[in-house]
């Protein structure tokens, strides 16, 4: 554990997961003839560890606390707001633990659909409903020796929460259709946006299992409580984005800079990422500025103009003023949570179909969407899949929109 500590704070996590991959070249096993396996093993890009961490005491501690639970096989629970982190900090502790060689397999638990997240988790037996031609492991099996990542576990219902809770206290779970106990062995990462106490006094959230899987509990700040980091975050995100696109690096001005200190990051470092990948391809600061100012501008923007040279219906001004209120605490959101429109339903509290109706009604679309307003009735009738997209580096459209990415 001591050499790791070492690898890691000499010379960064990217050069121990670079070590890491060397000695896994010309392993043959299951698990990387598993193409569903091979892109949860593939090894991420860490920032360097004073970039990561920062100056701050907390992260600092949170530092510490990671390289001190990696070598053991405690259940950890992150907390933070959405793009704090605690991905790439669940990635670390695979990394620095001795499981690193076996599977890292995350499941996204509000994008998979209630109906299927058991058989999604747990696998099933053959035969155990119509068209289960043959057994399949779930991703509890394929996570065997190496680790498991619930992201947003409180959206797991009810059922599938007890089959976890039996998975923490034993290690032994059954597939869906089968009589057979299985057991397994695997590390067991949570991560949770919302604040789970509160899912239990709701009663949507097992107390048991709060108890389970905060046996660790590391919670993230977020970037506006890290602001004496933002200027090393900016200087790293305009490398990383100046390599990616073959450009010299941006620089940022005194004043942008301290415009940058002042805004509150809703997004936090997820945001922060994104807007200096937009900035490095547009390279014009009063775009970055238009997006971080505090009174919005173009559509982001309540209107207070009230034409008082004829009647007025207060009924229709009301309405009116709602339905803009309405479209900018939406985009906030969408933005917040890189336009993920399930998470943005969940954290409206409606449901993904309510959402849709919202987005076509108010017209917002995708900043990625050329179509306009006409995609979004589509997408009421017929849902695209939802999934992480990538900023294309258009002009046209980053300008415009500036968006979050995952």
């Amino acid at each position: 554990m001591e050499n790791r500590q070492l690898a890691i704070g000499r010379q960064g996590a990217m050069d121990y997961i670079g070590i890491q991959s060397r000695r896994r070249q010309g392993m043959t096993s299951e698990s990387s003839r598993d193409p569903q396996l091979r892109v949860a093993q593939r090894s991420p890009v860490f920032p360097p560890m004073d970039v990561m961490f920062g100056s701050t005491s907390v992260m600092q501690d949170i530092r510490k606390r990671i390289e001190l639970i990696a070598a053991t096989d405690v259940a950890v629970l992150l907390q933070g707001e959405s793009g704090t982190g605690k991905e790439l900090c669940a990635q670390l502790i695979h990394a620095l633990s001795p499981r690193a060689k076996h599977p890292y397999v995350k499941v996204s638990c509000p994008v998979i659909p209630n109906a299927l997240i058991e058989t999604e988790l747990f696998g099933y037996e053959r035969g155990a409903f119509n068209g289960a031609l043959s057994e399949k492991r779930g991703r509890v099996e394929q996570a065997h020796k190496g680790t498991l990542v619930l992201d947003e576990v409180g959206s797991l219902d009810l059922t599938v929460q007890g089959k976890i809770l039996q998975l923490l206290e034993d290690g032994t779970f059954t597939r869906v259709g089968g009589h057979e106990t299985l057991g397994i062995f695997t590390h067991i990462i949570s991560i949770a946006n919302g604040d789970l106490g509160r899912q239990v006094a709701e009663g949507s959230f097992r107390l048991e299992l709060l108890y389970r899987i905060n046996a660790v509990t590391i919670s993230l700040p977020s970037l506006r409580q890290r602001k004496v980091d933002l200027p090393r975050l900016v200087e790293y995100f305009a490398q990383k984005h100046a390599n990616e696109f073959h450009v010299t690096p941006r620089t940022i001005s005194k004043d942008l800079l301290q415009l940058m200190l002042a805004y509150d990051w809703p997004g936090n470092i997820r945001q922060l990422d994104n807007l200096m990948r937009s900035y490095t391809v547009i390279g014009d600061e009063s775009l970055v500025v238009q997006e971080l100012a505090p009174s919005g501008t173009g559509r982001d923007k309540v209107s207070a103009e009230i034409d008082v040279t004829k009647p007025l219906s207060l009924k229709q001004i009301t309405k009116s003023a709602t339905k803009d209120l309405e479209r900018q605490i939406i985009l906030k959101v969408l933005q917040a949570n890189s336009w993920n429109r399930q998470k943005t339903a969940k954290w409206l509290q409606i449901s993904y179909r309510s959402l849709l109706y919202k987005l076509a009604e108010v017209g917002i679309n995708h900043p990625e969407t050329a179509e306009g307003h006409a995609e979004g009735l589509q997408n009421v009738v017929r849902p695209a899949p939802v999934e992480m997209r990538r900023l294309k580096p258009s002009l046209l459209e980053t300008t415009i929109q500036l968006p979050v990415r995952a």
